[in-house]
């Protein structure tokens, strides 16, 4: 959320994504670097815990929803865990359509 207030979540999500397992505060930050972010607002955003609440909100929303893992979908209240064939999406969509 820090990196979308500066207009680069893409950017940093991707860089994140290419090394799941380097996400410790100095990583964090590094990749803002690299991604071109303000480092300074980057982290004062992190420090203040800005985007604590809205983050608990989501966290809430997927726990009510019953998304314990990613990725988790849902398809008209269907849910859909892991990675899955187009197919599988198909069909469910397909059935919503349909009213079954």
């Amino acid at each position: 959320m820090a990196a979308a207030e500066q207009g680069k979540f893409w950017e940093y999500h991707d860089k994140l994504f290419q090394n799941q397992r380097a996400l410790s505060r100095a990583d964090l930050e590094k990749s803002a670097q690299e991604v071109g972010l303000d480092v300074t607002k980057f982290k004062d955003a992190l420090d203040k815990g800005k985007f604590k609440s809205a983050i608990k909100e989501d966290q809430e929303i997927a726990e009510r929803a019953g998304a314990r893992g990613t990725p988790t979908f849902l398809i008209n209240g269907r849910k859909l865990v892991g990675a899955q064939p187009v197919s599988e999406f198909k069909r469910i969509i397909d059935a919503e359509l349909k009213g079954s």
